[in-house]
């Protein structure tokens, strides 16, 4: 199975694959693997919505994938629960 080649990143998405990094394994089980393979794919409004989930701070974020909290924003609890998901299914495959 090949991937299909990801466009070259813009410095902005530079900017966000850079922040993506976190140093908590548990959310580098999640998030890297998005930014890999995902991130520069979505559409626009996800790429947003995944910046402001960014700006998270660690443990809030680790609430957020463990289900202890969840954010206000709609759109950033479903890309929480996408990314969950996926990253699941892909373990399953």
């Amino acid at each position: 199975m090949t991937i299909p080649s990801q466009p070259e990143p813009t410095n902005e998405q530079r900017r966000i694959i850079y922040q993506a990094r976190r140093g908590l394994k548990e959310l580098d089980f999640y998030i890297d693997p998005y930014v890999k393979e995902l991130y520069l794919t979505a559409e626009p409004a996800e790429q947003e919505i995944f910046a402001q989930m960014l700006t998270h701070e660690d443990p809030d974020l680790l609430d957020y994938f463990t289900n202890q909290n969840r954010p206000d924003d709609d759109a950033m609890w479903a890309l929480v629960n996408k990314i969950k998901t996926w990253r699941h299914t892909k373990d399953l495959t």
